[in-house]
């Protein structure tokens, strides 16, 4: 992987790439970190607002996320609720360039928004790569007790 550029993009999870989806598999020690990829598609046929999506570097499948927003929030937050780069993908970058991605992603399908997601304590890696991108800790606990961490939107004030 070294010197070869990524070449990544998104793709909606569907039937033509579900099974090669579900058999993404994170590193030992942090299945407590996620829920699978199964659950999370079962959860996404059950509420369409959901977007799974796969991540992808050429042909690659290397990750998977899932985002919304969240239309039973009376603020209708963006969350991106999952993310995950499989086990043999990691430690090559494509977290940091992934999320980048997916933040993009976001921002050019719900305009520029606060994204919310929460971490598991312990999670030390995702917090780290979120802190670099911006987030923090908002003083929420989600319905999971999991901590959430925002990514507030640059405030005109802030641009000046």
């Amino acid at each position: 992987m070294k010197g070869k550029p990524m070449r990544l993009r998104l793709a909606p999870v569907d039937e033509g790439n579900r099974a090669q989806a579900e058999a993404l598999r994170v590193a030992q020690g942090q299945e407590g970190f996620i829920e699978t990829v199964a659950d999370c598609l079962a959860e996404a046929d059950e509420l369409p607002c959901w977007r799974p999506a796969g991540i992808y570097d050429g042909e690659k499948l290397v990750g998977f996320a899932m985002y919304c927003q969240w239309n039973e929030d009376p603020d209708e937050r963006v969350w991106l609720d999952r993310f995950l780069i499989s086990h043999e993908c990691q430690g090559r970058g494509y977290g940091h360039a992934a999320l980048a991605l997916l933040l993009d992603r976001l921002e050019e399908e719900y305009g520029p928004r606060d994204v919310y997601l929460s971490v598991i304590p312990g999670n030390g890696a995702a917090q780290r790569l979120y802190r670099e991108f911006g987030f923090r800790y908002n003083g929420e606990l989600d319905i999971h007790g999991e901590r959430v961490m925002v990514r507030e939107r640059p405030r005109l004030e802030d641009r000046a």
